[in-house]
Order: C-alpha cells, then sequence, then structure tokens
C-alpha cells in the first residue's frame, strides 16, 4: 500500500475463523508499532466477541452459519489481547455485504468475506462520523463461486438465512 494515499491502514478487518490470522496480523501491527489497530468480524452465533468481552475461554455457543469462520468455542490460537475491536455480523449483514461487494468488483466473493466487508462498512461509517479519513484493509478470503447453489441464492438464503433486504438498504445507502 505504499502508493495509497494513507499507506499505513487505519484499521485490518479479519474475520473469526480459528483466530491465527488474527493473531499474526496483530502482532506483525504490534511489531511494526503501526498505529493501526485490528477488528475482527466475528459472524452471528460464534464465541469470540463473548470471549473477547469476558476472558472466559470455557465459553461454548452454536458456532456460525457464515462458513469458514465463526465458532462454538475459544480455539487456542486467538489471542485476544492482539484484538483492539470485535464487531459481531449478523448472517443477513453478510450475505448482503457478500452480494454488494460481489457486484461492485464484478465478481463473486463468499459469505466470510461479506462478513468481513459488513465490518469495514461499520468502521468506516465511524470514521466518516468523526470526520477521519484513512484506510481500511481487509482480505477477499473466498471466492463465491462454491456459494452459487446456497448463499447466492435467493431460494437457499429465504429458507436458510431469512430476508436480507434491509441489510442490503442499508448498505447500499451507505455507499452512495
Amino acid at each position: 500500500m505504499a502508493h495509497e494515499r494513507h499507506a499505513v491502514p487505519r484499521w485490518v478487518v479479519v474475520g473469526a475463523g480459528t483466530g491465527g490470522t488474527s493473531a499474526t496480523i496483530g502482532r506483525y501491527i504490534r511489531y511494526q508499532q503501526h498505529p493501526t489497530e485490528l477488528c475482527v468480524a466475528d459472524p452471528a452465533g460464534s464465541v469470540f466477541a463473548a470471549y473477547h468481552a469476558s476472558g472466559d475461554a470455557t465459553l461454548q455457543g452454536p458456532g456460525s452459519r457464515i462458513e469458514g469462520i465463526g465458532r462454538p468455542r475459544v480455539e487456542p490460537s486467538f489471542v485476544r489481547e492482539l484484538v483492539d475491536r470485535m464487531l459481531v455480523v449478523s448472517d443477513a449483514d453478510s450475505v448482503a455485504a457478500m452480494r454488494l461487494l460481489s457486484g461492485l468488483l464484478g465478481r463473486r466473493v463468499g459469505p466470510s468475506t461479506g462478513t468481513n466487508f459488513a465490518a469495514m462498512v461499520t468502521l468506516a461509517d465511524a470514521m466518516r462520523a468523526r470526520g477521519e479519513a484513512g484506510s481500511i484493509l481487509s482480505l477477499l478470503c473466498d471466492s463465491g463461486e462454491r456459494y452459487l447453489p446456497s448463499y447466492h441464492s435467493d431460494a437457499w438464503v429465504a429458507q436458510t438465512v431469512g430476508d436480507c433486504s434491509g441489510a442490503q438498504a442499508r448498505l447500499r445507502a451507505w455507499l452512495d
């Protein structure tokens, strides 16, 4: 990002998978002494946000419906001290963000990328409200092609996730 206007990100957003990615990126940010903060996007049903707030490593939950991220129990690789902010993202927001970003990029992304993008929009909205400038960095962590019969299917989403129209409208309005 050396050639970007805000070369050092204000935020890095990663999904709450096993915790390994957030731990690695968090350690790197601290080692480099960047002013960057680390946000972990935690899908609904995952226990990482509750663990981050409480410190109780025995927490259990149902797990996430967003494939690849969100766990029913705390993973040892998740280092809560390296995380500056946790954002819980609803399934509807994850799917709506996935679909919106797929349209913007002209290529399909998967639901965990949607979870990250929903968190990025939340952070950007807060930055804008405070008059702050800066970049927000995340990873495109999954291709959407394998999710054509599921998360990219209107019928499947309606049956499994529910109505995402409110989340879609909110995200589209934010981008305007």
